[in-house]
């Protein structure tokens, strides 16, 4: 099995983290996702596609990663600012911490969240709050959704004359890892990273939660962005399309002064 770097920055990641190849730890698959997306038709995907798919991904990498256990201080941690939220914007939300040295994090079609611990170890419990949010806005959203079709489109092109179904088959266990892979792969765009923040923001503002942890956030990214310099990693140059961080949490700043939520 492959130990492959985990393409996502968070909040989009996205804020653009960048993960030092040499110490990531999510486990991937590398095989060939194969048949089962032979013939897809884009038209015919669904929500309940997406959500399928993305619980049978999440499964296998709930399998083949280190998950916190219910009594570990991590997952006490996520309880106590997260239970409340199983059921947020319509979703039921299911989550986990990955006992990972990755920093990240990432929302699925299906409701699924999954917080890294070394994500956790930087962040405080509301700026935390104000990641997941925004990775949730991804799912409301639907961008998760677009994202898990587009991958099944591109990699179902050369043979999409070999079945006319268009039905979305369940993967096997050989091609589960890698099509993970594609999923936390994907990639959203400057409109879609703007939406999710806003997402985020009204997420934090109708909670009553401290809406400028969403910019203290976006701050401790562009430092370590920063901090990177000329050493930026594949996934930092990769993430250059978003949104840059430090803008983020300006305009987030801005927008919290003017609901007079922040001095």
């Amino acid at each position: 099995m492959k130990t492959n770097v985990l393409p996502l920055a968070i909040l989009g990641l996205v804020f653009t983290l960048g993960i030092n190849p040499a110490s990531a730890q999510i486990k991937l698959n590398s095989k060939s996702i194969g048949a089962a997306q032979k013939g897809l038709k884009a038209a015919t995907f669904s929500d309940a596609d997406a959500a399928k798919l993305a619980k049978e991904a999440v499964t296998w990498m709930d399998a083949n990663n280190p998950v916190a256990a219910a009594n570990d201080p991590y997952t006490v941690r996520l309880n106590k600012i997260f239970s409340k939220h199983k059921n947020e914007g319509g979703l039921t939300l299911n989550y986990k911490v990955y006992k990972v040295k990755d920093v990240n994090a990432f929302a699925c079609a299906d409701g699924s969240v999954r917080v890294f611990s070394s994500l956790m170890d930087i962040m405080s419990d509301d700026e935390l709050l104000g990641i997941i949010g925004h990775e949730i806005g991804h799912v409301a959203n639907k961008d998760t959704r677009d994202a898990i079709r587009s991958a099944y489109k591109r990699a179902a092109i050369a043979d999409a004359a070999s079945s006319q179904s268009g039905v979305v088959n369940s993967l096997s266990e050989s091609e589960l890892g890698t099509f993970a892979n594609a999923l936390l792969d994907s990639k959203y765009n400057r409109k879609q990273e703007s939406e999710a923040d806003d997402y985020s923001y009204a997420f934090m503002k109708s909670h009553n939660y401290k809406v400028t942890a969403l910019a203290s956030a976006f701050q401790k990214c562009a430092d370590m962005e920063k901090a990177s310099g000329a050493e930026r990693t594949k996934t930092e140059k990769m993430m250059s399309s978003h949104p840059d961080s430090g803008s983020r949490a300006a305009k987030i700043l801005e927008k919290a002064k003017k609901d007079g939520l922040s001095k």
